[in-house]
């Protein structure tokens, strides 16, 4: 059993419905676009398969096969904000949780040296 396999078996519940409402808009936004599934593949440089089971929401398809679906559908800027710092409230919070309760001002230098 390859690592893919194994990997897409242990999906969480959540990830797998997230994974499979985006490969749902990624074939709305090609429909919407009156894109054939054949010429995607093309502009993609994928099989029709591969584009067949993206769209069929197959948590194997490759992270960099969305991202191409995502450019040559015009998307790709979402991509790019998906997991950005500035987004990650979880992470923050724990940031801010380890900031030092007091600061102290450094002490000041002495001019006296013997």
């Amino acid at each position: 059993m390859s690592k893919a396999s194994l990997a897409t078996k242990a999906l969480p519940s959540p990830a797998a419905k997230a994974v499979e409402l985006l490969c749902h808009d990624i074939s709305t936004a090609r429909t919407r676009r009156r894109i054939p599934q054949r010429l995607l593949a093309q502009r993609m440089m994928v099989s029709l398969d591969t584009v067949q089971r993206l769209e069929h929401g197959d948590a194997g398809v490759s992270i960099g096969v969305v991202a191409t679906a995502l450019w040559a559908l015009g998307l790709i800027d979402r991509l790019a904000s998906l997991a950005a710092p500035d987004q990650d409230t979880v992470g923050k919070t724990e940031e801010l949780k380890r900031l030092p309760r007091r600061v102290h001002a450094p002490a000041p230098k002495s001019d006296l040296d013997f």
